[in-house]
């Protein structure tokens, strides 16, 4: 099952929806120029298509198996992944300080875009190096940093985070698993995490778990927990690796997709730990690993959905079923309307997605952390979503052949659901966005946003022939305000059971906005891209963006709606 990925629209975003030349005017970027992000685009795209694709269906069919302490990964998956890091794709977004190629983050996005693609299970696992490689980075000791994150960097020593334990997800406050001073500046970690991807496997000779415990007469909740670093073995003072770490896999879960990704029940039985960061502060460095997963995750979601929507163009061109509105009764199902409306709205849907995911790199990029937390939650969200809705759509469009395992639809559509779950599930994203992000700062960011937005708005007034996206645009920068006044002002309650559609207006409003902005920019540049994009984005205009104004009626009535049934009765009436 074939996997070409997207590079023009890629290239076209890159150019006119996120404002590249000024990342690449920055001096940690100067490095970046056009000519070496086309080759490193085209690269990817390559990799993808030759190495990554081809073991997808495998892995699905093959899980990766335990064998004692020892998993082993799907067919293929070893072999891809040492072609992975030989050919240094895990260093592209790593500041250069510490052996990366300092890329900026936004060309990362589109990269993993390719790889998450064309395996998503396989692309979980430098997915959680790479955050890893930061949370060390950014609170770790010297010494740590100078033993572990040489080879993280490199992809020859993967990563891994353990937080979840039967009693400890969404909430990690009940955290059981236990750490104990040993008095030589390690700790001895008991205890069983759950749910932990890539916790072993066998394609590195090393796996760096960072794992949340507890220290004795810690506070209770968050506040008492801490962050150790765990290697699967132990390192020597020469660099080498010595005897094996106490703890292992003790099960694999058998979950609904990504299927050869290990998911490992973890057991610490006095493992050897290192402390990053302070005592009881380890949930706040938890955080620098999980907020840029957070933002790969969306990117996971755009990344199955055009797996999915290739998967669905492909048998729609091939298909012959009835005779299409104007073609003959030979031709493919892709003449008829309303296979060819289901298509438009899959790559709209997913061009929006993608073009946020970028926005919010490229905040990042620019040192606008305030702008980049803000949109992380929605990008988690609307990229997870559409991933979802993309696949089911995809299914729909191969008809009973999408409900059977051998066009490979079926397996978009169960890898896509994890998306909107981990690392943070949407409506945690939604809480976030409103608790965090909106209500701490008395909305300065947002309306920040909303100012950029406007800008948009009049470049896009300036540019011509743009008037059903102006006046989308203009309609929907009303609601986002309304809305956001509305939030701002309500009681927590209210507030609380309007969040998920409150992060959805604005997902709509803010995506849409970009897709017209990179029309604008590629029209003024004479960007051949913009006329096709300039169709896309008028069809957000027309059917996409106009969302925002049934969530904003249902953020009018707060919670209302949602309390007034009896919870008694909710079983039935």
């Amino acid at each position: 099952m074939s996997f070409t990925a997207p590079v023009n629209a890629m290239q076209f975003l890159l150019n006119h929806g996120v404002d590249f030349d000024k990342i690449t005017a920055r001096p940690a970027f100067a490095e970046a120029t056009p000519e070496l992000v086309s080759d490193i685009l085209n690269g990817a795209s390559v990799f993808a298509r030759d190495v990554l694709a081809p073991t997808n269906w495998d892995g699905d069919q093959n899980p990766a198996t335990i064998d004692g302490r020892d998993v082993t990964t799907s067919p293929g998956f070893k072999e891809a992944y040492q072609a992975f890091a030989e050919a240094g794709w895990q260093s592209l977004p790593m500041p250069a300080e510490i052996g990366g190629m300092g890329l900026p983050s936004v060309v990362s996005v589109a990269v993993n875009e390719m790889i998450y693609a064309a395996n998503m299970a396989l692309g979980l696992c430098p997915m959680l190096t790479s955050s890893a490689v930061k949370a060390i980075d950014a609170h770790a000791n010297d010494d740590l940093k100078n033993i572990y994150l040489d080879k993280m960097v490199s992809g020859e020593w993967t990563g891994a985070m353990c937080l979840t334990e039967p009693q400890a997800g969404s909430d990690l406050g009940p955290v059981r698993t236990k750490a104990e001073d040993n008095g030589d500046g390690t700790f001895a970690i008991t205890g069983q995490k759950i749910f932990i991807t890539w916790g072993d496997h066998d394609c590195a000779d090393n796996i760096i778990h960072l794992v949340l415990a507890r220290l004795p007469d810690s506070p209770e909740g968050s506040r008492g927990i801490s962050l150790f670093l765990c290697p699967k073995y132990l390192v020597n003072e020469d660099g080498s690796l010595g005897e094996r770490n106490d703890f292992s896999p003790i099960g694999l879960e058998h979950k609904l997709g990504i299927h050869g990704s290990p998911t490992c029940v973890m057991e610490f039985s006095g493992a050897k730990g290192w402390l990053v960061g302070e005592v009881n502060r380890g949930l706040a460095c938890m955080f620098t690993m999980m907020n840029e997963a957070r933002l790969f995750v969306g990117v996971q979601g755009v990344a199955i959905g055009e797996r999915a929507y290739q998967t669905a163009l492909d048998y729609a061109n091939d298909r012959v079923q009835g005779r299409p509105i104007d073609g003959e009764k030979s031709d493919p199902i892709i003449g008829h309307p309303d296979v060819r409306r289901m298509l438009i709205d899959m790559k709209t849907r997913l061009m929006a997605a993608r073009v946020l995911a970028m926005a919010t790199a490229a905040a990042d990029d620019m040192g606008d952390h305030s702008q980049a937390a803000l949109l992380t939650p929605m990008t988690k969200s609307l990229g997870s979503d559409t991933g979802v809705s993309v696949a089911s759509v995809g299914v729909q469009i191969h008809g009973g052949m999408g409900f059977v395992e051998e066009t490979g639809a079926a397996q978009h559509y169960r890898d896509s659901r994890i998306a909107p779950i981990y690392e943070g599930t949407n409506g945690i994203q939604a809480m976030d966005l409103i608790g965090r992000k909106l209500r701490r700062d008395g909305g300065e960011a947002m309306r920040a946003l909303i100012k950029d937005l406007k800008h948009i708005n009049i470049e896009a007034e300036q540019s011509g022939d743009l008037d059903v996206c102006v006046q989308a645009l203009t309609k929907g920068i009303e609601t986002l305000s309304t809305a956001t006044d509305i939030v701002l002002n309500a009681s927590e309650k209210d507030a609380l059971s309007v969040a998920t559609p409150y992060q959805s207006l604005c997902a709509a409003v803010i995506s849409g906005a970009l897709l017209i902005k990179s029309v604008a920019r590629g029209k003024m540049a004479g960007d051949a891209g913009a006329k096709n994009m300039g169709v896309l984005a008028r069809y957000h205009a027309l059917s996409i963006m106009p969302e925002a104004e049934a969530e904003l009626e249902q953020i009018r009535a707060g919670a209302s709606p949602v309390f007034d049934f009896p919870e008694a009765q909710l079983a039935d009436l």
